[in-house]
């Protein structure tokens, strides 16, 4: 279980403080499919990367299955289980797609094996194991290949934000496809998603809306999907059936 309590984010702005986040508190169970929504700038990003180890919170503290994470990285946080998909994954001149699962895994598994991940996200393993991680690979074919290395790491908590950003709609409707299968694949592990795209939000258990920095509505799917959809456009949130 992840655990936030009173958290609060702050930066320099000339010669003022901005609050960017502010005295957040939340629980996100095991085996929760959960999405992250809310109009642009409400501190969606900023919450994820203080989930991930990437920013480090004002105040307030964070525990993961009863430790307290609060100080520690992005690299001592993916030792314990958090993995994080970048809005635009990164791009690695040199490293093969092979590679890149084996370090996902941390063993040396087989080509066999590592073509097993790729088929879990839909690409023709034959296709892509050979191919370096770089320019000639698409928003898509990045985004999934992201997460073939998430399901090869098998973490308990795997962090997304917007993973439909720039990608096109063919590959969106497959990495839907995706995060259901994914969605209760390792026993006891959750899902964390920012997005604006209802069809992410229709798939989620448990969604949280925040705006202004704040927690606005926090529930059960069944329950704010529809208010979400009814005030649609409200407070500068807009929420996307289809395209982007």
């Amino acid at each position: 279980m992840l655990e936030l309590q009173n958290i609060s984010f702050q930066v320099e702005e000339e010669s003022s403080q901005k609050e960017i986040l502010r005295n957040i508190s939340l629980k996100i169970e095991d085996n929760q499919f959960v999405a992250v929504t809310g109009p642009n700038g409400g501190g969606k990003s900023t919450l994820v990367k203080v989930i991930a180890g990437i920013e480090k919170p004002t105040e307030g503290r964070i525990l993961f299955d009863g430790t307290d994470i609060t100080d520690m990285g992005i690299t001592e946080r993916a030792r314990m289980g958090i993995s994080y998909g970048f809005r635009q994954p990164v791009r690695f001149k040199g490293v093969t797609v092979l590679d890149l699962i084996r370090l996902a895994a941390g063993k040396n598994i087989s080509t066999a094996g590592a073509c097993g991940y790729l088929s879990e996200v839909g690409l023709c393993a034959r296709d892509y194991i050979n191919r370096e991680v770089n320019a000639s690979l698409s928003g898509g074919e990045l985004k999934r290949i992201e997460i073939a290395t998430i399901i090869a790491r098998g973490t308990k908590m795997s962090v997304f934000d917007e993973p439909e950003a720039g990608i096109d709609l063919w590959s969106f409707h497959n990495l839907i496809q995706v995060f259901e299968k994914l969605h209760g694949q390792i026993a006891g592990s959750s899902i964390l998603i920012i997005s604006h795209q209802e069809r992410i939000l229709d798939i989620a258990d448990q969604i949280i809306v925040i705006a202004g920095g704040s927690v606005a509505a926090q529930g059960p799917k069944d329950e704010i999907l529809p208010e979400l959809l009814k005030n649609d456009g409200a407070a500068g949130c807009k929420f996307y059936k289809e395209g982007f």
